[in-house]
């Protein structure tokens, strides 16, 4: 056979036939295998009859098809099925040639395939897609990181085949070294899921304790998609209130109360832990979708505890703004606390991350896909070095317009006994992040009276540390003292 296939990719579930299709569209000719070979022929018979994609049955066929540098893309399952793919398929290559992974892995993962790839001569990209199937298909948000001289080879395809934001700029770039594309789509994936939690929250007290109805919401969903939360999860959850089962009940009341996950989430809270970051909204949407999970639990325990019995009496309309309010608030501390942890791993894993160039990433083709990510572009093309979004005049401003409404809706969810994990943990966040002083003053006094861990001093300079025998028995020596 002929060696002009631009790119090869394994893995043909629907995100790997979507992106092939994607390519072809865009005038690149793809080679494809799948472990189960009845796959490839299944798809070329199918969605891909009549394109100039090239099914093969073994990854020497595969590789044999690749022009070069070869490049090799895989859709495969995160986890032990990548290493062992590249196993065999790494000794089919020459020095200079491509491996992709186009997976949900766990950035360390992609470190290591970075760093053992590098050793052989072959180029390793680590890419995060967002967008789910229809991205993939027509332009997912693509973040590519790994060895940088692979850019320039697959730069044009990637670009091609990724969604355009209104200005019609590619949402996709180089991201870094190493693990770092694959760590910014797992930051964005831990965003995702501090959006969805903070919907979830908005329409359980418009339901809950407004008593508004699936036909009541939509067109209030609709509408705040109109503004500054226009998005794509803002823009569907109008569309899930909308539809219906075939006696006329909203789909969305029949189904479990019971979340799902597949651990990117988790992954980035467990990152913020490590890097001392206050990532608290999305370790909240985490733990909420844990809590879910008791469903059992929550049955009996609800038997025992019914919570105030409290019927909401205000302003109706000022409530359902109110709650716009502590949406948008709380969907900007989470960006804040996701870029604050994006430049933290940056630094302490020796990446150059272009904030402003993920924000615009993010603008299309993902879940997270919103107008408010071209503030965020906005911010760190005025600030490249920007600390905080906070910081920012634009955000600044759209926190404390915000800020009133904010508070009563966390108070009223209280009041109610309806859970909020992520509105009031935001507040919380924003509480402390604007405190000049908080009460560590004491917690680090206690460290030091049952530990000797010892403590800096306000009229001391920084860095100096002091021990004191709080009892008079404890001596004077102390504790060694790190920070996270």
């Amino acid at each position: 056979m002929a060696q002009d296939a631009d790119i090869g990719l394994i893995g043909l579930a629907v995100m790997g036939q979507n992106l092939v299709l994607n390519m072809n569209d865009h005038g690149f000719k793809v080679a494809v295998f799948n472990r189960t070979s009845s796959k490839v022929d299944t798809f070329l018979q199918g969605p891909a009859k009549g394109t100039q994609v090239v099914g093969t049955h073994s990854l020497q066929e595969l590789v044999g098809v690749l022009k070069r540098p070869r490049k090799v893309m895989m859709m495969i399952r995160a986890g032990s099925s990548v290493d062992e793919t590249i196993d065999e398929l790494a000794p089919l290559l020459e020095k200079g040639d491509i491996i992709i992974d186009g997976g949900n892995s766990h950035y360390p993962d992609s470190e290591r395939r970075f760093k053992a790839l590098k050793e052989r001569g072959i180029l390793f990209i680590g890419t995060g897609i967002s967008g789910g199937e229809e991205g993939a298909r027509h332009g997912p948000s693509i973040m590519p990181g790994g060895n940088p001289d692979a850019w320039p080879e697959v730069k044009p395809i990637f670009q091609s085949i990724a969604a355009k934001s209104e200005d019609g700029e590619p949402c996709c770039d180089w991201v870094g070294e190493g693990g770092a594309g694959h760590y910014v789509k797992m930051v964005h994936n831990g965003i995702e899921y501090g959006d969805m939690q903070i919907i979830c929250e908005a329409y359980q007290l418009l339901s809950t304790k407004l008593g508004l109805s699936a036909d009541e919401m939509a067109p209030i969903f609709a509408e705040w998609n109109k503004g500054e939360l226009n998005s794509y999860l803002i823009e569907i959850t109008s569309q899930i209130f909308q539809y219906k089962e075939k006696d006329g009940t909203p789909l969305v009341e029949r189904i479990l109360d019971v979340a799902g996950q597949k651990g990117t989430g988790k992954w980035t809270g467990i990152s913020a832990l490590d890097l001392g970051m206050p990532l608290t909204l999305i370790g909240e949407a985490v733990f909420a979708r844990c809590l879910s999970a008791l469903k059992d639990q929550r049955v009996k325990v609800s038997q025992h505890f019914k919570g105030p019995d409290k019927a909401f009496s205000g302003d109706k309309k000022q409530m359902i703004e109110d709650i716009r309010q502590a949406l948008y608030a709380s969907k900007i501390i989470s960006y804040v606390q996701g870029f604050m942890l994006m430049r933290t791993a940056a630094d302490e894993m020796k990446w150059n991350l272009n904030y402003g160039s993920i924000a615009l990433m993010w603008r299309g083709g993902c879940i997270i896909r919103s107008r408010f990510l071209g503030e965020i572009k906005k911010a760190y093309d005025k600030n490249k070095n920007l600390e905080s979004l906070l910081l920012d005049d634009f955000f600044k401003h759209e926190v404390i317009k915000a800020e009133k409404g904010w508070r009563r809706v966390v108070s009223h969810a209280a009041e109610f006994g309806i859970p909020a994990p992520c509105f009031s943990t935001s507040l919380a966040f924003f509480d402390g992040y604007r405190s000049e002083r908080l009460p560590a003053n004491l917690l680090q006094a206690q460290r030091d009276f049952f530990g000797a861990h010892t403590y800096e001093r306000v009229d001391q300079p920084r860095g100096q540390f002091f021990h004191t025998n709080w009892t008079g028995t404890g001596g004077d020596v102390s504790s060694s003292t790190y920070n996270v």
